[in-house]
């Protein structure tokens, strides 16, 4: 029986998000320090183990009380984003400096580092660059700049969030795109329109002032891929090159996949409706949900996005995935079998959107 179909059970406890989203940093610490079967153990935690327990015990998860507070949610973001800082240089020595580990070894370290980062990683920067307190923004910055994204700290907050599901939101993948069209497109497009939108800030004296955010990106890039050549030399470098360009790949899936073929409808007044639950891919399975701080409750995030991942809700009349995440960004990278598996799903959702628009016509 799928999550979906259910009933609701009660609300994940916050010490869940910790366990499952922090577990696999001392097992890749482990891998790095001692080799051996260690080097298996993250990876497979974020490969086989999620997938198989969203699917031995599907539940699907209740939604928080309203108001309910988390006080312990923050701390678990500035774990997960200091240990994401550390293990990019404890990797990048793992794999292209003095370690013993086997080439093997070295590829499931690599590999471990990387999805880790994608999944974990990525949701809990994303997480503080929307929260109002200055030091955990910067943090969350920090995260995406040393992986060579920093453009998505702008672009999400001031383009993805007011023009998603138009053409004016780059990450808001179209019906029939694929991926590797795409990412392309939204790389590039994020990172001129978060520049633009920067700069327009700060030209109508909004900007909070210190430097312009791209230098600051540009900078704690700089520094990182400095601190790989010194740990590595050439192979340092690569080695965190590579593992920011797997880190914004899966950032991208993530955006391809919860935003695909969902367009808003362009009012009379030529305005696009507001952002409401059907503008967001949703998925109901709760291991991956709490290893990703609940990043799979998408469109309860755009709706408020300063509302604590715990406190996240599953709408019922959201757009919901058959498949987790992870597997649904899997199926992403091969077009053909994303376009054929999603097509039933999405026609629902693009019929009402049309009939929404005759109404405006």
């Amino acid at each position: 029986m799928p999550a979906s179909a259910l009933p609701r059970k009660s609300r994940l406890p916050m010490a869940a998000f910790a366990v499952a989203s922090l577990l696999p940093v001392p097992l890749l610490a482990f891998g790095i320090w001692a080799g051996g079967g260690w080097v298996w153990a993250g990876f497979l935690y974020v490969t086989v183990l999620a997938a198989l327990l969203d699917q031995m015990l599907p539940l699907a998860l209740g939604d928080a009380p309203e108001g309910a507070e988390f006080p312990a949610a923050d701390a678990a973001l500035v774990a997960v984003s200091v240990s994401a800082l550390a293990l990019l240089p404890a990797a990048t020595w793992a794999i292209a400096g003095s370690s013993d580990l086997r080439p093997g070894q070295k590829l499931l370290i690599f590999l471990g580092t990387a999805l880790w980062l994608g999944q974990v990683g990525h949701p809990a920067a994303h997480e503080l660059i929307h929260r109002g307190n200055r030091a955990l923004f910067r943090l969350g910055q920090a995260v995406y700049a040393a992986l060579l994204f920093g453009q998505h700290a702008s672009a999400h907050r001031l383009v993805h969030h007011r023009h998603v599901g138009t053409a004016q939101d780059p990450n808001s993948a179209r019906s029939g795109e694929g991926f590797y069209r795409f990412a392309p497109r939204a790389w590039r497009g994020s990172f001129i329109k978060g520049l633009r939108a920067e700069t327009a800030l700060r030209a109508k004296g909004k900007g909070g002032g210190g430097p312009h955010p791209y230098i600051v990106y540009i900078f704690i890039g700089t520094v990182g891929l400095t601190l790989a050549t010194w740990i590595g030399g050439v192979w340092g470098a690569l080695t965190w090159l590579g593992l920011a360009l797997h880190y914004q790949m899966q950032i991208l899936l993530s955006d391809y996949v919860q935003h695909y073929g969902l367009r808003r409808v362009i009012l009379a007044d030529g305005r696009p409706e507001p952002v409401g639950p059907q503008h967001s891919w949703n998925t109901a399975q709760w291991f991956s949900a709490a290893m990703m701080l609940n990043a799979p409750r998408h469109s309860d995030h755009h709706a408020h996005p300063t509302r604590p991942y715990p406190a996240l809700r599953l709408a019922a009349d959201a757009p919901r995935l058959p498949w987790p995440l992870p597997v649904a960004c899997t199926l992403a990278l091969m077009p053909r079998l994303w376009r054929r598996s999603m097509a039933p799903h999405l026609k629902p959702w693009a019929k009402a959107a049309e009939a929404r628009q005759v109404t405006q016509a």
